[in-house]
């Protein structure tokens, strides 16, 4: 087996080890199964996910086999780790619904065939005859309240103006459980997530030791947040989903192209599989040019064509090109629909174009400008593109001539606003 530790370390996974030499003396002994929780709370995972879903190929890749636990019963009731408040609990059928979604996403991700093949397991499998008597004597009875109020996810809930019900208080022994029984289920000896995983993770270790007098061990991941303090993932338009039906292709490439120039090393060794040596190479070119952004550029198209395939890479890849690199001209229907496919699209009539139309009146058409006035001021300040050429002068109008194809046109207000004009 590789040094799978040093891997993660190297790449910055690692936060903490409960036991960092019996950690690398198990990995380097033989292939281990570990595991990683997900919660079912939407029909979408998050770039948020990804930490876990990248240090699980590299334990792949390493010859480990990871194991995708899906929280179809803790799902139900909600982790308190990281969190302010209490969640609004979800049906069975929400449950459901979402964990069949997400399932799709963990095969971009992971190999489920071969000799280090994943699986995916649902912890309602083994939660759903276990009775309340049942789970009290085997599980509550080998925690303490003392040791449950010193974890951090409960006292940082407790001490807050939320507080927290019996129903969250709880969720750590479930988790706990979880590890236990994918330790006796499965050889499963290591448990991975977050920071905030901590306290449930050692939990399952200690009900492990004491119920089964056996070692395990539990590896957090820092979580991640950008160079202005914002978690990741976060942006004024809510989080980066995985799926391209909530955030789409173009619109998740465009987040990596932001990234700040103090986060894209360190994002270029967490989010791609690039090997180490090249990572230095791009940032090292990127010092000398950081105005070319060819790192964030090479960031977003490999964990673009990871999380939606090489295709919609390169198109994402070009839209961005064409869209804030040379002029719009000469481009056919299908071209431009072809590297657009996600811009906001406003239709406009044949008759208006040969009319002319004022370059005020499109802008607050496509929503580009909330008012005439506003677009005034947006277009004095040199703020209005279409098909990327400037718009110079508050009396030009809109005429057929600026159709970039037969019969559509890009408008842009500022560096990220943009959207498509369609004449019919």
């Amino acid at each position: 087996m590789s040094a799978i530790y040093d891997t993660l370390l190297e790449r910055g996974f690692v936060q903490d080890c409960t036991d960092t030499e019996g950690f690398r003396e198990l990995t380097g002994q033989k292939a281990i199964r570990v595991y990683c929780g997900f919660d079912p709370t939407s029909d979408s995972l998050t770039i948020g996910n990804m930490v876990c879903l990248m240090a699980f190929k590299h334990f792949q890749r390493a010859g480990h086999r990871p194991v995708v636990l899906m929280g179809g019963a803790t799902g139900m009731i909600g982790d308190p780790s990281g969190k302010s408040a209490e969640r609004n609990l979800q049906t069975a059928e929400q449950v459901d619904s979402n964990m069949a979604a997400q399932r799709k996403q963990f095969e971009r991700f992971l190999d489920f065939e071969g000799d280090a093949a994943a699986g995916i397991v649902n912890n309602m499998d083994w939660f759903r005859e276990v009775g309340f008597i049942e789970f009290l004597r085997d599980v509550g009875k080998h925690f303490r309240i003392g040791e449950m109020l010193g974890k951090e996810s409960v006292r940082s809930r407790i001490d807050s103006e939320a507080g927290i019900s019996y129903t969250e208080f709880s969720y750590m022994l479930l988790q706990a459980q979880d590890f236990r029984h994918l330790h006796e289920a499965m050889e499963c000896e290591v448990q991975v997530g977050g920071a905030d995983q901590w306290g449930n993770i050692t939990a399952g270790i200690e009900l492990i030791r004491r119920t089964l007098r056996k070692p395990a061990y539990g590896l957090t991941f820092p979580l991640i947040t950008t160079a202005t303090g914002e978690k990741l993932g976060k942006t004024a338009e809510g989080a980066v989903y995985l799926s391209a039906a909530k955030t789409p292709v173009y619109d998740f490439y465009q987040y990596w192209i932001r990234v700040e120039d103090r986060d894209v090393e360190r994002f270029l060794k967490l989010f791609t599989l690039l090997p180490l040596t090249e990572v230095d190479d791009l940032v090292a070119a990127h010092a000398q040019s950081p105005d070319k952004r060819d790192a964030q550029k090479r960031l977003a198209f490999e964990v673009t064509a990871m999380v939606h395939g090489v295709e919609e890479a390169r198109k994402a890849r070009d839209a961005a090109a064409a869209l804030f690199g040379g002029l719009l001209r000469e481009l056919s229907d299908e071209k431009l629909r072809e590297l657009f496919p996600d811009v906001p699209s406003v239709s406009v009539s044949r008759s208006e174009l040969e009319t002319g139309l004022s370059t005020f009146d499109l802008f607050v058409k496509a929503k580009l400008s909330g008012s005439r006035s506003e677009a005034r001021k947006t277009l004095a300040q040199g703020g209005f593109y279409i098909n990327n050429e400037p718009v110079a002068g508050d009396k030009r109008t809109v005429t057929s001539s600026d159709l970039a194809s037969d019969t559509m046109m890009i408008l842009r207000a500022g560096k990220k606003r943009y959207c498509l004009v369609k004449a019919e």
